[in-house]
């Protein structure tokens, strides 16, 4: 039995409700089928925007949504996605297997699907092949009120009021896709392309810089060091997969070894915030700048993709758990972690939501999401677990894995058991009778690879969990690959 004491920290830290963000890019189906399909589809949609997709959206509660890349956004040029849309440019996407982007989905149709989901927007600008009067050029377009050609353009294709823009990348990837820079030429360009990257109204937009990839704790130094004033955020990629870059395991198929490396490797994030972290503090003790994971999830090789879109993967109970511990790592984080982006939202990687013509299905990873929701913007508490840590095939994971929030008189607890054949049984401490009442909801599945199809959208979907009370603890039972969220009172 493990036992789990919560309670309150010496300092109150909130859980930025940014960290639960969302990202989409043109890229394999994510958009075009996934979520736009314009507005003389046979799919029902809002204004071209599949109505099925949209709802699923807006109960997920998404607080950030990232737009367009990605690596697309180093060869988007915002003007093409402007207008009446039977003149939009036709392009070619270079980065992913040279398809023809026709432009249908633009800066109008993000920042409706935004205000239509209540996401705030964060854009990413282009540096790889732009400039910065583009860059500015942009930002005027969106944000200006007052009397310019650009404003007025925007009021002709539709939009009256400017719209606000919380967040603006400066590049994306410029250490590869978005221009195979080193950090000091990158440092110089962002503190070029900074300077005209400003909103035109009193809303203020943070700027987000291109960070490092992985465990480039150099690239990090030197941003932070040439450039660290002029930024409200860091960027960091981290994607999650067994085996090697060039060779990873699959999306439904795997080993009891690849399952715990999967886990382990996710663990990694923890490492590679607190020494992104570490590195910032130097230079920015007060923390005022934000470290964005703005990329991250699993990527794994699909078994069964075809005609499916590039890109496009299975989800099982091994990816909402990826999700969970994710969470957990942010949480932990708070201080420093106040904004992260899970790739991507739709028919991409490590999606919410898989479409099939006029068919949708939630995927585990949405389920999770919406079940971890409940931290949102509540106040960390802290979690002690009696046992630690457990060798499986080589890994050091957790027994238990655990967080705990509280917000609105209810006290929150996230549990997950990373064990692919070993349940779990935790009692959490309840001495002086501080909880009288609670529910909980777990997700897991009788066979770990089941995942949510066409056919049976239910297989993985979360379900109603049982707890014992005893005098001075509740107790809970986790089966092996399963997470839960508890809500005491």
């Amino acid at each position: 039995m493990i036992h789990l004491e919560i309670k309150q920290e010496t300092s109150e830290v909130k859980v930025a409700k940014e960290q639960f963000g969302q990202f989409v890019e043109h890229l394999g189906r994510c958009i075009y089928d996934g979520i736009w399909v314009g507005s003389d589809s046979p799919i029902p949609n809002e204004n071209g925007i599949r109505s099925d997709v949209l709802q699923a959206l807006q109960e997920l509660k998404i607080p950030v949504l990232r737009w367009p890349g990605g690596c697309f956004a180093d060869d988007y040029h915002w003007e093409d996605g402007i207008g009446p849309r039977e003149q939009r440019p036709r392009r070619v996407n270079r980065h992913w297997e040279r398809v023809v982007e026709d432009n249908q989905f633009g800066t109008h149709e993000f920042l409706e699907l935004c205000e239509a989901i209540g996401a705030k927007p964060y854009i990413c600008g282009n540096v790889g092949s732009g400039t910065p009067a583009e860059m500015s050029q942009w930002l005027e377009y969106m944000t200006y009120d007052g009397d310019s050609t650009l404003a007025e353009q925007r009021r002709k294709n539709g939009q009256d009021t400017p719209w606000r823009v919380d967040y603006f990348g400066v590049g994306n990837e410029s250490w590869g896709c978005g221009g195979n820079m080193t950090p000091e030429y990158y440092a110089m360009l962002y503190r070029l392309f900074s300077l005209y990257a400003m909103s035109f109204n009193e809303a203020r937009t943070e700027k987000i810089a291109c960070g490092a990839n992985v465990d480039d704790y150099h690239w990090t130094e030197v941003l932070m060091r040439d450039a660290g004033g002029l930024f409200d955020g860091l960027s960091l990629h981290n994607y999650t997969f067994p085996g090697t870059w060039q060779e990873k395991g699959f999306d439904t198929h795997w080993t009891e070894a690849e399952w715990c490396e999967t886990m382990a490797k996710a663990l990694r994030m923890d490492e590679l915030i607190t020494k992104h972290s570490e590195i910032m503090d130097t230079y920015d003790p007060q923390r005022r700048v934000n470290l964005v994971v703005d990329e991250w999830g699993t990527w794994f090789a699909p078994e069964n993709a075809g005609a499916k879109g590039l890109l496009y993967q299975e989800n099982t109970v091994r990816d909402a758990l990826v999700v969970a511990l994710h969470l957990h790592i942010f949480q932990r984080h708070a201080e420093r972690v106040r904004m992260a982006n899970i790739a991507q939202t739709v028919n991409v990687l490590q999606a919410m939501i898989l479409t099939q013509g006029d068919k949708m299905v939630l995927t585990p990873s949405y389920h999770m999401f919406k079940m971890m929701n409940v931290h949102q913007d509540a106040v960390r508490l802290g979690v002690k677990v009696s046992e630690g840590s457990q060798e499986l095939y080589g890994h050091t994971l957790p027994r238990l894995d655990a967080a705990a929030t509280t917000k609105d008189g209810k006290t929150h607890v996230s549990l997950v058991n990373v064990h692919p054949t070993a349940k779990v049984a935790c009692a959490i401490d309840n001495k002086g009778g501080t909880y009288s009442a609670g529910t909980a909801e777990i997700l897991a599945a009788e066979v770990l690879t089941a995942q949510n199809t066409f056919e049976q959208p239910d297989a993985v979907v979360p379900r109603n969990l049982a707890l014992q009370w005893h005098d001075h603890r509740i107790v809970v039972e986790l089966p092996p690959g399963s997470a839960a969220v508890l809500t005491l009172t």
